[in-house]
């Protein structure tokens, strides 16, 4: 890319020069005593400590606190397959965001290959140096294999953020949404609008915290996803299989008639008549940025409640509400995986900080003297310092509850 493409004037350049992250020591390294503690002589017998047991890494070194944050700069935000080199601000940002919110320190990693089996094997092979793997902006179906096998492969936690980390805010989400709707999650028709990465995993958290499969209906670009659809790919049969119980066929609309919920996932737009055939007093969910599936002052007009991936309108469904806190409880538990129980459990822990009363101050959207759930505020603000915490207790807990902790 040309360097005219900088624009001096915005601000942004200027808070990215440098970067926006950098290694500081947390010993002393002031005296020749310190250096011998530091590193050599001292050192060699940690090393030959941990040589001896391999467990004590996580004791004596910064693996048991730190996570690899991969790309491959394939399906990086909204700006699709820009490559690496220019992943890595994105990545920056994942790395201290993780320790703003979580205390978790992470190291961003822009790999320059889009081929699954050297993907893996990079992963592998870096794995020693890390106490988690968190998979970011890696495009479908690929990131789907590429977890899969790392997450067999490897003895500690491999989580796909695009997928997950959505899912779970999302299943937070509709927690509340159907509290406010006085409606059981059991009971709600759902539309998912996109099957790629995020499409998919919301489908399985939904279905995991409570959702009836045969009441959701998931459409692609070609429409409704059902068995008797000839191109669907693997992932996609899992799906069929998974949900629309009744065998609906044809598009967006046929797949929003009566439903009570829609989830965008997709980035492709709904037209207004579509969204009209709601249930109404319903939820929208509509995540596309920067432009969602449905305009939100439209999808006002059709439901209950409306929510966003944009930080400039209510109900923002943003995935550091889930990442931070989840890595800390699963690296506290010294968590071999993340299970379906973890981010369940997480969900719950992020639905219940958002009912209950608003943590003093900030921006959080319900104020300071709200002590009940509100249509506008179903998900806690980003910085709520409340939500890591509560998220990484629930997580730890549930880790030790599904037999992957080691701590």
């Amino acid at each position: 890319m040309s360097s005219t493409a900088v624009d001096p004037t915005d601000p942004a350049f200027d808070l990215h020069r440098g970067g926006k992250m950098a290694v500081t020591a947390t010993v002393p390294l002031a005296t020749r005593e310190d250096l011998s503690l530091a590193y050599t002589p001292g050192v060699a017998r940690v090393c030959e400590a941990i040589a001896a047991d391999p467990a004590l890494v996580d004791e004596y070194t910064w693996v048991s606190h730190t996570v690899a944050v991969v790309t491959d700069g394939s399906a990086v935000l909204g700006l699709g397959n820009i490559g690496p080199r220019a992943a890595m601000p994105v990545m920056e940002g994942k790395a201290v965001l993780f320790k703003q919110f979580g205390g978790v320190d992470a190291v961003p990693i822009c790999l320059d290959t889009q081929d699954v089996e050297e993907i893996i094997a990079v992963v592998t092979a870096l794995a020693p140096s890390f106490g988690g793997i968190n998979l970011e902006d890696i495009s479908a179906p690929r990131c789907f294999e590429i977890e899969r096998r790392l997450d067999e492969a490897l003895p500690i936690p491999v989580f796909h953020d695009d997928q997950h980390g959505t899912a779970v805010v999302v299943l937070a989400a509709l927690r509340n949404a159907a509290t406010l709707l006085n409606r059981k999650l059991g009971d709600l028709r759902v539309t998912v609008s996109g099957a790629g990465a995020a499409g998919v995993a919301v489908t399985k958290m939904l279905v995991a915290g409570g959702v009836n499969p045969a009441e959701v209906v998931v459409c692609d670009s070609r429409g409704i996803i059902g068995l008797g659809r000839p191109d669907l790919t693997a992932t996609k049969v899992e799906l069929a299989e998974l949900t629309n119980a009744a065998g609906r066929t044809g598009g967006i609309t046929e797949a929003l008639r009566d439903a009570d919920v829609l989830i965008g996932v997709s980035g492709g737009q709904i037209p207004e008549d579509a969204v009209a055939g709601m249930a109404p007093g319903g939820a929208i969910f509509a995540l596309a940025n920067p432009t969602p599936e449905v305009d939100p002052e439209v999808a006002a007009r059709y439901a209950s409640v409306v929510a966003t991936g944009r930080s400039d309108y209510p109900n923002q469904i943003n995935n550091v509400l889930a990442f931070p806190g989840i890595f800390q409880g699963a690296l506290a538990a010294r968590a071999v995986r993340i299970t379906e129980g973890m981010k369940v459990a997480a969900a719950d822990a992020i639905a219940t900080v958002a009912s209950e009363r608003a943590w003093p101050g900030g921006d959080d959207p319900a104020g300071p003297e709200a002590g009940q759930l509100r249509a506008d505020a179903i998900v806690p603000s980003p910085l709520d310092p409340r939500v890591a915490p509560a998220v990484a207790a629930a997580v730890a807990e549930a880790a030790r509850r599904d037999g992957v902790a080691r701590a």
